[in-house]
């Protein structure tokens, strides 16, 4: 029987609704904490409560359409962190320059995922530098929890210090870390939720935190960031590096994610299969979407594992993913009274894990040895993963001059170095 694009005769339904639901609690997360990131911006959390909630159902449900794959998408931890502490409070660039530019790197993205760029892109850039990427970004976003939690502070005489551990709020950002931790360990599919509620209930009993009068409204509207993109502004070739790092960023992301939960589901035995190009296409016209509804980059999400390994095989996992987030655009009240200090530690923990992408790394090549190493260290140092994708670009086209091994330099890895020069050192 087909529903859609969708073969049922593949499908237990009842399975693939469970592995909907596995893949929902597993990922809810995602709602109060980009609203609480992308806040930071100067952008209203209620309506980046509802805009968050609508690009997950949309996304995920248009890919288990498109693509029949247990697939969820939303939008992406690590690039929301980037566009405000790095770009709106780092540089000062306006919360609407930056989806310009998310807007943009979707435009970009979809040209890339219909046309053989896409497999060039993939292909000629090492995977150690794509690994080191990943590792990076982890650093930088954990760097940006520590620091939110109040567990890392300013000093002026070392930078960064320890932060109060007698500080109410930041023992109840360590209590939300531990949990967290401890079920990510035990493998509890909503480790992060789990987490954020346990600390949340604590906070309310307490006093930390004020309870909510009530738990669900209506949707609050989102006129106030959907459409204000500003693309003219993104346009300046002074942010030419922070779009390709949108852009790059999340090919990588997408990529990883996929390769991981597909190779769990058997679902692109080939390294170029139907379902995963649909997949792909997915991805991009969802993030072309971000940009217009008001927030970062949508990428599909690692805990679609926990819905495959619940059974989910095809897209009826990810449309019911999708619309059990139905729900969440009516539990703004919730959200709302949950404290910064449950939130935060989240993304000190996929920090982590994405860091753990620095074990796959070859280090017995000095060259990738040293670009792994600058551009890991310098994204959380300088505050930018842009600043560090151009650095590690440079020393590693550096190093295998110096080694005599030129031919060893793709030529995306020319691209990066040479944008580097220009914007590090010319402009």
């Amino acid at each position: 029987m087909k529903f859609l694009a969708i073969d049922t005769s593949r499908a237990d339904v009842r399975t693939e609704f469970i592995a909907g639901m596995s893949t929902f609690l597993a990922m809810l997360y995602i709602v109060p904490v980009n609203a609480a990131i992308m806040s930071q911006a100067g952008m209203p959390f209620d309506a980046l409560i509802t805009a968050t909630a609508l690009m997950t159902i949309i996304a995920t449900i248009g890919n288990g359409l498109w693509a029949n794959t247990p697939v969820a998408m939303s939008v992406g931890m690590g690039l929301n962190a980037y566009f405000t502490f790095g770009l709106v409070k780092g540089k000062g660039i306006p919360w609407q320059t930056g989806l310009g530019i998310v807007f943009l790197s979707g435009i970009l993205y979809i040209i890339i995922s219909i046309t053989p760029l896409r497999r060039w892109m993939i292909e000629t850039i090492p995977m150690d530098l794509k690994r080191a990427v990943s590792a990076g970004i982890g650093a930088f976003i954990a760097f940006i929890g520590l620091k939110q939690m109040g567990l890392i502070v300013r000093s002026d005489a070392t930078f960064v210090t320890l932060g109060d551990l007698h500080n109410p709020e930041v023992l109840l950002g360590i209590l939300s870390l531990v949990l967290a931790v401890i079920f990510m360990v035990r493998r509890v599919k909503a480790a992060f939720i789990l987490a954020i509620l346990i600390t949340t209930i604590t906070a309310w009993l307490t006093g930390a935190a004020d309870l909510p009068r009530s738990f669900l409204s209506m949707p609050a509207p989102v006129t106030s960031i959907a459409m204000e993109m500003d693309v003219p502004s993104a346009l300046s070739l002074s942010l030419f590096p922070v779009l390709l790092t949108f852009l790059v960023t999340d090919i990588f992301d997408t990529m990883g994610t996929l390769t991981g939960v597909g190779l769990r589901a058997h679902l692109f035995q080939e390294g170029h299969s139907v379902p995963l190009q649909k997949t792909i296409e997915a991805d991009a016209a969802a993030t072309f979407l971000s940009g217009i509804m008001g927030v970062t980059s949508t990428t599909s999400f690692i805990e679609s594992a926990a819905g495959v390994e619940a059974g989910g095989r095809t897209g009826l996992t990810a449309i019911f993913t999708g619309l059990l987030f139905i729900f969440t655009i009516f539990m703004l009240p919730f959200f709302k009274a949950i404290p910064n200090a449950a939130i935060y530690p989240v993304l000190v923990v996929v920090g982590a894990l994405m860091f753990s992408e620095i074990s796959r790394i070859d280090f017995s090549d000095k060259a990738t040895t040293l670009a792994a190493f600058f551009m890991i260290m310098m994204m959380p140092l300088s505050y930018s993963i842009t600043n560090g994708l151009m650095i590690g670009s440079l020393v590693f086209v550096a190093a295998h001059l110096a080694q005599g091994t030129p031919g060893k330099i793709e030529k995306a890895v020319w691209i990066f170095a040479a944008t580097g020069v220009l914007l590090l050192f010319i402009l």
